[in-house]
């Protein structure tokens, strides 16, 4: 089966009380979604959410016993497998595309781990893209507070700015500044009483090359503006005095930038580079997207996407989407300095310090 048919998974995150529910909702009472399983994850002893979703039973499914990003992985796999066998049987209506809903504490990284890396998973299904929720009353106090928070941002590929009918202007603006500070190059939609086009949730396009040639455009023109022109914040909680908890997630240290390479890269020592980045640095390299032009086939680039120490098997694209040909590398990371990877790429990758460059808008 070519990854392209395999069931798509859409992983749907956000913090506590950021709108994740009602996004749910509303997404599996449009007809465009009637073919969609949903697994709700949640996190102590009586489970309830699921009892908010209105959907039919055979829609849903429920990891109750543990957080998402620790025990339940081994019941997400099982219930992934399970639906995919019950589809195949036909003992439940066919679906076409899976949703999964992470609790409020969640890190979605763990997830996209599991769905990247367990081999009967990797078989059946392939993961659509990350959505996060951020509520926009709290959301700059839950991100300066509570780094689960800012790793769902930091991951995402759609950002869900929820309940903006409450905020000023100016601080919605602010608010999402601060996320683009984090994530450059994930699409961001506001959203009001969880009302949102599936359009701008689904299909993400990380494994259609026929999406991707538009998208890796978006990514490369994002980030560069972002680098050119980057966003500072203080944590001064929408101008008030500060009354946030003492441990603090310091979403400052999570910061994007791109580096395009003039010269062609040999395969092989591009491999080599991601496989060093990936075993020292894995843990703070929160996402990493690639066009790459490799030496030996240079009418077909390569598109890479990571997260953490897991990368995506790279996938080349039937051409190139501009006539632009240079290699162009975003990361987002924490606490990585970009002279590392600077000076990585040479050393390992083979690349001549000159052939580095930074994007201008």
């Amino acid at each position: 089966m070519d990854a392209v048919d395999h069931i798509p998974v859409t992983v749907l995150t956000g913090f506590l009380g950021s709108g994740k529910t009602t996004v749910l909702n509303h997404l599996l009472r449009q007809p465009e979604m009637g073919g969609v399983v949903a697994i709700i994850n949640e996190f102590g002893e009586v489970a309830l959410d699921h009892l908010l979703v209105e959907s039919s039973e055979d829609r849903l499914a429920l990891l109750d016993n543990g957080c998402i990003c620790c025990s339940v992985r081994e019941d997400l796999i099982e219930t992934l497998d399970d639906l995919a066998a019950r589809r195949a049987a036909g003992t439940i209506p066919p679906f076409h595309r899976v949703l999964v809903e992470t609790t409020g504490l969640a890190d979605p990284v763990p997830v996209l781990h599991t769905l990247m890396t367990a081999p009967d998973i990797v078989g059946r299904y392939r993961i659509d893209g990350v959505v996060a929720t951020v509520d926009a009353v709290n959301g700059a106090h839950t991100l300066h507070a509570h780094a689960e928070a800012v790793r769902q941002v930091a991951v995402a590929d759609r950002l869900l700015v929820t309940k903006t009918d409450l905020v000023s202007g100016d601080t919605l603006a602010r608010l999402e500044a601060r996320l683009v500070a984090i994530n450059p190059v994930a699409a961001l939609s506001q959203v009001s009483n969880g009302i949102v086009d599936p359009a701008r949730v689904l299909d993400a396009g990380l494994f259609d090359p026929a999406a991707r040639s538009a998208d890796v455009v978006r990514w490369f023109e994002t980030a560069a503006r972002a680098a050119v022109e980057p966003h500072h914040h203080a944590h001064d909680c929408e101008g008030t005095r500060c009354d946030h908890p003492v441990h603090h997630a310091h979403d400052s240290d999570v910061q994007s930038f791109s580096l395009v390479i003039d010269e062609p890269i040999h395969g092989e020592a591009f491999a080599r580079w991601l496989d060093y980045v990936a075993a020292l640095k894995g843990e703070d390299l929160l996402r990493f997207k690639a066009i790459v032009n490799v030496a030996e086939q240079p009418d077909a680039p390569l598109v890479v996407h990571g997260v953490q120490h897991v990368f995506h098997p790279p996938i080349s694209l039937a051409g190139w989407p501009s006539e632009d040909r240079r290699s162009r590398l975003v990361f987002i990371v924490r606490g990585i300095p970009r002279e590392i990877i600077e000076t990585t790429l040479c050393k390992f990758a083979a690349v001549s310090r000159t052939a580095i460059q930074r994007p201008a808008a």
